[in-house]
């Protein structure tokens, strides 16, 4: 279990990414006027796909050679990103820009559940379900009352936000030790930046 204090230099970075992903639900609705929901997944994640690369190579690492690896890199690409950023996309064609944020804001909150069964170093305590109910009433006060009233594609919209929240959460099961190529947990969270 891992307690540190967050500096000030943490904070501030966890301030800049807020605004970067939370200005990504504003630029994806506008985009979503002019481009096909599958169009502007295919080119989020073919940009970053470039940029990893790109980065992967001008920090002198090597990209792996094992196949079960890249089977790794497909799955953890499949679950982190291809479909959480499908199920964002579209659903964004019916939910407000604002909402799609907060419903996918949520998903640290189910990463506390799926790690209580997941793992067995994190498992509940008071606090954290104390922390797992105020933020599933930080959402639904911050969603309003009337989205539980709400019918037709935009519950459908809602759901595929929520799903994709749930989707980002499953980490890699394994990471291999080899001096070949950067561990997965790390390319896991640098995939999760959103370009």
């Amino acid at each position: 279990m891992v307690n540190k204090k967050l500096s000030l230099r943490g904070y501030l970075y966890i301030a800049i990414l807020s605004v970067l992903w939370g200005a990504s639900f504003f630029f994806i609705k506008l985009s979503l006027r002019e481009i096909p929901p599958l169009t502007i997944v295919l080119v989020r994640v073919g940009v970053s796909a470039i940029v990893l690369t790109v980065f992967v190579y001008a920090t002198g690492k090597k990209m792996p050679s094992s196949p079960g690896i890249w089977g790794m890199f497909f799955v953890m690409g499949a679950l982190n990103n291809l479909v959480p950023f499908s199920l964002i996309i579209w659903g964004q064609q019916y939910v407000e820009s604002s909402v799609a944020s907060i419903l996918n804001a949520s998903a640290p909150v189910f990463s506390v559940i799926l790690a209580h069964f997941l793992t067995s170093e994190e498992k509940m305590t008071p606090s954290r379900v104390t922390g797992v109910l105020t933020g599933l009433t930080g959402v639904a006060i911050l969603i309003g009352f009337d989205s539980l009233h709400a019918s037709g594609l935009k519950v459908l919209g809602e759901a595929a936000m929520l799903g994709a929240g749930r989707a980002t959460r499953f980490p890699p099961s394994t990471e291999d030790g080899s001096e070949e190529c950067l561990p997965l947990w790390w390319l896991q969270e640098f995939s999760q930046v959103q370009l």
